[in-house]
This record gives structure tokens, sequence and C-alpha cells, in this order.
């Protein structure tokens, strides 16, 4: 995983959106064991949402200095992996793995004291073996009186508008049992993805813009590799 750092130098030197100055809030390579192999020990302030959504089975491993995330039989919800942060603009650093053709990956921003969503979602970026998409929550899916008009079937034209302007999906192939590195930026109501040094997406919408940025979750619906996980902060 060493090469990280020189990609992330190179990124830095050829990429117009990031800033000239950075402030490395938060880094974790997982270079570390758990005590035991029964239950999640991840440690950094990581944790899970396994207890109440899979019966307290394990769904993360620490293993070869990496997180492996993978969804237990009885669990009813992916597997969201959390790490509290504090962000306006900033970045999402990390190298992730995909080794099966359905696998994928979420990274979702929220803000747990933001009320006019559902459990605080603002807006989330998901990779899988042929695409990457970007949603914004806040106006979107997990707006509470859209997401209320859609339980109930009830979506006014104007609604259905702003769903189809809240998400965007842009065709990028990421090889399956390959590492790839992965950098998110956020910069006011736009986001920039860059995968393996190559811009695969761009997008801007409101929600994107909200002003506190505290929770990192890392969404997996079956399975996937996470490592050398940082996140940066505009100065």
């Amino acid at each position: 995983m060493r090469n990280f750092a020189i990609t992330l130098l190179l990124l830095t030197s050829l990429s117009p959106h990031l800033p000239a100055e950075r402030e490395l809030i938060f880094s974790d390579d997982f270079e570390r064991n758990e005590s035991q192999e029964e239950k999640e020990e991840i440690g950094r302030g990581w944790t899970t949402a396994s207890e109440t959504r899979a019966q307290g089975n394990k769904q993360v491993d620490l293993k070869d200095g990496t997180m492996r995330i993978f969804l237990h039989p009885v669990a009813d919800h992916a597997v969201s992996v959390r790490r509290a942060m504090n962000l306006r603009d900033g970045a999402v650093g990390m190298k992730f793995k995909l080794e099966n053709p359905k696998d994928e990956l979420g990274i979702n921003f929220a803000d747990l004291k933001e009320k006019s969503v559902w459990a605080g979602h603002l807006f989330k970026v998901v990779i899988n073996q042929k695409s990457v998409s970007v949603t914004d929550l806040k106006t979107g899916v997990m707006n509470l009186t859209i997401r209320d008009a859609r339980r109930a079937d009830k979506l006014s034209p104007e609604q259905e508008e702003v769903l189809k302007k809240a998400s965007q999906r842009f065709t990028h192939r990421s090889e399956t049992n390959e590492w790839h590195d992965l950098l998110i930026e956020i910069k006011g109501e736009a986001i920039t993805v860059t995968i393996d040094g190559q811009e695969v997406a761009t997008f801007s919408s409101a929600g994107i813009a909200h002003p506190t940025k505290t929770l990192l979750r890392l969404s997996v619906p079956h399975q996937a590799v996470v490592d050398e996980v940082k996140i940066w902060r505009d100065l």
C-alpha cells in the first residue's frame, strides 16, 4: 500500500480541484491485529451497525493490514462502517478492492443533527464494477418530505423532477480483484471522484454544500476490502 502516498502526491500536483492548503485530519492503514476473532474490534474510532442489523454477528475483519467488510447472512441491511469527522469542504481518499462482480462500495456523508433528512443522509458515492454514481440525498430520496411522498406513492411532478436531478451515474470500470486508488473531493455544491488518477465523475447539487459533514459511512451490501483511509479538511 506504500504506492498510495506517491499516487496522492501525483494527484495533488495534477488535479485542478485540490486547494493549496488541505489538512489531514484522519488516517488509518489498519496495520494492527484484533485480540480475538469472534466479534468486531476495528478500533481507531470506527463503529458499525452490526449489533442491531446483524444480530451482533461480525461483519468487519482486520486482516493482512486491510479492513474486510462482508454482509452476514442474517443481516437485514447493508453493512455500515462509520467514522466521525468534521469538515465542510475537503476530501476522502482510500484504496479499495471489489472481489466479485456483484460487489459495490458506498461512501456516504452524513450529519445526524440534520433533521430534514432520514438518518442524517446528505450525499453518497457508490462504486461497482461497471459504474460510479453520485447522489444528493439531502434534496433527494432521503429528504423527509420526498421520502414520505414516495412511501405513500404520492410524488408530485415537481418532486419527481427533483429526484431526477439529484443523482447521476457515470460509466467506469473498476476491475475485480485489483486494488484501486479513490479520491473524493468536495467543494461547495461540487463533488469530484477520481479513481486511479483518472477523473471519472463530477456532479453538483445543493445538498453537497451542507456545511457540517460529521459522519463518514462505508456502506457495503455484499463485500468490499478497504485500506489506507484518509480524510482531509480544506483550510
